[in-house]
């Protein structure tokens, strides 16, 4: 097939248009085009009166040959490059000792399934509950204010990304297309197909739910093993002097799992088991990281500003934005993880602590636009051991809980009075959305001067970028402080082992290798092929 790039049409073209711009480009007649597949579908908004879409479509036509040698050394016609995903071996037997991943986020899914699928039978341990229960203990925080720490919306199956505006793309380089190949077991796992091919897919947390089923049926029908509510308490490695080699797991409950090869997945939540390993002497330092609020907005403001008189239509949807502004005292101010039509979440793991996220459904129909607006810090702002970075979120996570009431309830505070510090006592028109609740005040005290003092900064700026960004009534709720995990867990770049323990594999977000679905996912395959080289002995490319 050949591949056509940079095929520009109207929004509101006719579907015969794209035929037709197709035959004009390869010069051919109607009857030489045997076959039309669209690989890429983009917006240009840029001229809010005039978007335009863009597309990269796969074709098959006859005497292609022929056609190519036609268009040889022009720009936006070439062969179809092959993104077909290639593994890098498989078992001849089931090991003895079979692969051990921990977590079910989207890096240990797919660990497991890509482990699964070259024959090495995974086992797959989770603290959390099957995703459906997860749901419920979930929305017991959510409605009734009741925290199960080992079931919410950072631990269980699925992770973290099951609560989210379920984003599927990412900056990542992805030179053999593991991509392709996350977004086409997700279409089998009953992801809609367009995520294929649209410029920003995402899927929002009902159809997560059921595609996170989905995997976990195809792993197990391949001879993977889930085992749920099975939080690994510590791990077995061999002495520094024996090599430091990972021996096994040895779960709450006291049961042991010899292991030679154990796949970290844990997440940038998993606070507890950092410890652990910390205390086994895994090497780990401390990384940079972000804090800040969610800001929420009308989503009709956000539309109208990013899409002007198209805003509304279906092929568009619901606006999202990027913004960033580099503040006086040195700080980075951005938004990270905007939800278009969406809502604020309590995204505590914790007893007696207040973190928010964002999170939307496939439809992204809420009222109100949500993302984080955070400041990056380092660990110059949070100085000592590796693990600090924990100190310093527990620390702003309490001090919200405070804030909010000490019941759940998040501070939260309209931009107007945020602006000219003043404490917030009524809302006004945007209704925030978190829940159990937001409690009105002053968020002053709820992050360290120099976030707050960037973010009053940043705002007026992001205003200037969407007019009515910075409106007396968009309301800030705090706390986040999980926009990624405050540690990585080093590993060789060559054999992606933890650079002092073999046959260990830190993996993902909360290792500090990722930061989205999409990135996590990615780095699930890398280490499941590492892993999978390493148990039949072949070295890594």
């Amino acid at each position: 097939m050949l591949r056509l790039t940079e095929i520009q049409l109207p929004l509101d073209h006719p579907e015969a248009d794209l035929t037709a711009a197709i035959l004009a480009r390869l010069g051919i007649d109607a009857t030489q085009l045997k076959r039309v597949e669209l690989f890429r579908r983009s917006y240009d908004a840029r001229k809010k009166s005039a978007i335009v879409l863009t597309y990269s479509v796969d074709v098959e036509v006859d005497d292609e040959a022929a056609v190519l040698r036609k268009h040889q050394g022009k720009p936006h016609v070439a062969p179809t490059p092959d993104t077909s995903y290639k593994y890098v071996t498989h078992a001849s037997a089931v090991p003895e000792k079979r692969p051990v991943v921990i977590g079910t986020g989207p890096c240990g899914i797919f660990a497991g399934l890509i482990l699964a699928q070259m024959g090495f039978c995974p086992i797959i341990l989770e603290r959390g509950k099957i995703v459906r229960e997860r749901t419920k203990d979930t929305w017991g925080l959510w409605r009734k204010r009741e925290l199960h720490p080992e079931s919410n919306v950072q631990f269980g199956e699925g992770g973290a990304g099951t609560f989210s505006d379920g984003k599927l793309y990412s900056q990542v380089k992805d030179p053999k297309h593991y991509g392709r190949k996350v977004l086409s077991e997700f279409v089998k796992a009953d992801a809609p197909p367009e995520i294929m091919y649209v410029s920003k897919p995402h899927i929002g947390t009902f159809r997560l739910v059921k595609m996170v089923e989905q995997m976990r049926a195809t792993i197990e029908a391949l001879g993977g093993e889930f085992r749920f509510q099975q939080k690994v308490d510590d791990i077995d490695i061999s002495p520094e002097k024996d090599g430091g080699q990972v021996r096994g797991v040895i779960l709450a409950g006291g049961e042991y799992i010899a292991a030679d090869h154990v796949v970290l997945a844990i997440g940038h939540s998993a606070r507890d088991t950092f410890q652990m390993l910390h205390e086994r002497g895994v090497y780990m330092e401390a990384k940079p990281f972000s804090i800040g609020f969610r800001a929420e907005h009308p989503q009709s403001l956000i539309d109208k500003c990013r899409f002007g008189p198209s805003a509304g239509h279906p092929i568009l949807g619901a606006a999202d934005y990027k913004l960033v502004h580099h503040a006086s005292n040195g700080r980075a101010v951005y938004s990270f993880c905007m939800c278009p039509g969406g809502t604020v979440v309590a995204a505590t793991s914790e007893p007696g602590r207040v973190v928010t996220n964002g999170m939307s459904q496939y439809s992204r129909n809420e009222r109100n636009a949500n993302s984080g607006i955070v400041v990056g810090i380092t660990p110059a702002d949070y100085p000592g051991h590796p693990l600090a970075g924990i100190d310093f979120q527990r620390a702003w996570e309490s001090r919200a809980y405070e804030l909010g009431g000490n019941n759940y309830d998040a501070p939260g505070q309209l931009v107007g009075d945020f602006l000219a510090q003043r404490p917030s006592t009524v809302l006004g028109s945007v209704e925030p959305s978190y829940k159990p609740g937001v409690l009105l005040g002053d968020l002053s005290t709820s992050l360290p001067d120099y976030a707050i003092a960037a973010i009053r900064e940043a705002l007026p700026v992001f205003d200037k970028q969407i007019r009515g960004y910075a409106m007396n009534d968009a309301v800030l709720t705090g706390v986040e402080t999980r926009t990624s995990s405050p540690v990585r867990i080093r590993r060789d770049d060559h054999n992606l082992q933890s650079i002092n323990t073999k046959g260990l594999y830190p993996a993902g977000e909360g290792a500090g290798y990722a930061g989205g679905i999409m990135s996590a996912s990615i780095d699930g395959i890398k280490v499941a092929e590492a892993v999978a080289l390493s148990i039949t002995g072949q070295q890594p490319t």
